[in-house]
């Protein structure tokens, strides 16, 4: 992201997979360490207008992608 902006990422807006769930339970480690250190089942993020991001999606489903909005740019 460009200096000065930051992002708000709503941690309920996807589903955990179970294999991040095993290797926290497992490996003892916090929400914030696993954040950090993998991506949680995450495989891409678009940072998109507002204006834009409701085509995109539409353009991204068509193509047989899993899209859902994580969050917000500030």
């Amino acid at each position: 992201l460009p200096e000065g902006t930051g992002a708000i990422i709503d941690l309920n807006a996807w589903d955990l997979p179970p294999v991040f769930k095993w290797m926290a339970e497992t490996g003892g480690m916090s929400q914030a360490e696993m954040l950090k250190t993998f991506n949680c089942g995450i495989g891409m993020i678009l940072a998109v207008s507002a204006d834009r991001a409701e085509a995109l999606t539409a353009l991204l489903r068509a193509e047989g992608e899993t899209v859902c909005t994580l969050g917000t740019v500030t």
